[in-house]
């Protein structure tokens, strides 16, 4: 009887083990605000608890989501493909399995009076340029067009002095440099509460000028989705991927097409990064303006097919070309840089 009884608390037990959520870590690229705003419905409407994950979103800052998850502190990122690809050239073995941004958000922001309309208008000005990997999209639109910049040490000469600074635009714009970079979503909306509405400014969009290097996608590392038993889960590292790739994907979904609600569980997961600048300062004022630009992102491209989370390998193949022009790259990603069976697990769909 004793014996009997013993088995079933160890049977319950291990039972209860199982059925309890498997944690996960997720590094997100930036402070919480609506870039992220798939995340934090999917999380707030219980989408990763029904694919039977505990998900925890780690906020990083100015640092670089590669190394937080190339080192095992998070098993999940977001990041941007210019950073996954050198990442890996470097020897980090980091695979994009989601493709979430169809479409560029980053421009080069200047007042009307400058008369830059484009590209080969910023022959001879100065530019702001983020640091860490953030400049790529500057240094590729200036050499498509036949430009260089200050920051390539090799060049005598340069077209265009670039101006390094972190990230607030009101530190350079618009005394120090003629065109300072904006991400549609969020810059642009700051500059505008600097007192510089938007009838006076000119935006050049770097994907509309032939300069498409795709943002925000999820990746993890080939370990993670090597792994058999994914802390105890009974499940493997693809698998665990797929459950938060088909969860994310349902809160992104959500968002976009219910972007006031977005917005609201957006404001519960941040402070002061949420704000925007001067006149712009209100958070929700400001979150609204980036859920509705980060929606413009996600909804393009393969989105637009029904395939949400998609790498067109097209895309992908111009990016790798661009990059490997600019010598950012120096030679082809092997095929393990992208895993497209995560999303094919996810979606039930199959990659053409």
């Amino acid at each position: 009887m004793k014996k009997a009884l013993l088995f079933a608390l160890a049977a319950a037990t291990l039972g209860s083990a199982h059925a309890a959520n498997v944690p996960v870590k997720l590094q997100l690229k930036w402070f919480p605000q609506a870039q992220f705003a798939g995340f934090f419905v999917a999380q707030a409407k219980g989408y990763y608890k029904a694919e039977g994950l505990d998900v925890t979103l780690l906020p990083i800052g100015d640092q670089s989501p590669i190394q937080t998850v190339a080192t095992g502190t998070a098993d999940f990122g977001t990041t941007w493909i210019t950073d996954l690809l050198t990442a890996r050239q470097q020897g980090l073995p980091v695979v994009h399995i989601a493709q979430l941004f169809q479409k560029s958000g980053y421009t080069l922001v200047s007042l009307k009076t400058k008369d830059i309309m484009k590209p080969a208008d910023l022959m001879g000005k100065k530019i702001g340029v983020w640091p860490s990997g953030n400049e790529y999209p500057a240094v590729a639109l200036l050499k498509k067009n036949n430009m260089t910049s200050s920051l390539d040490s090799s060049v005598a000469n340069p077209s265009v002095q670039a101006v390094t600074y972190p990230f607030d635009p009101s530190l350079v714009f618009p005394d120090k440099v003629d065109a300072v970079s904006a991400m549609t979503y969020n810059e642009v909306d700051q500059i505008v509460g600097l007192g510089y509405p938007l009838d006076k400014l000119n935006i050049m969009s770097a994907a509309d000028n032939g300069v498409n290097l795709l943002e925000d996608l999820m990746f993890t590392t080939q370990k993670v989705l090597d792994t058999k038993n994914f802390k105890g889960s009974g499940m493997s590292g693809q698998e665990i991927a797929a459950k938060l790739v088909r969860a994310t994907l349902k809160g992104w979904n959500y968002a976009v097409a219910n972007q006031k609600e977005a917005v609201q569980i957006v404001l519960v997961n941040c402070g002061n990064t949420c704000k925007g600048s001067g006149t712009r300062a209100s958070a929700a004022g400001h979150q609204t303006w980036q859920m509705a630009e980060i929606a413009k992102l996600y909804k393009a491209g393969p989105t637009l097919k029904g395939m949400a989370g998609y790498l067109d390998p097209a895309t992908y193949q111009a990016n790798v070309k661009l990059l490997m022009d600019l010598g950012i790259l120096k030679s082809m990603p092997s095929a393990g840089a992208v895993n497209y069976s995560v999303w094919e697990m996810a979606t039930g769909k199959k990659a053409k």
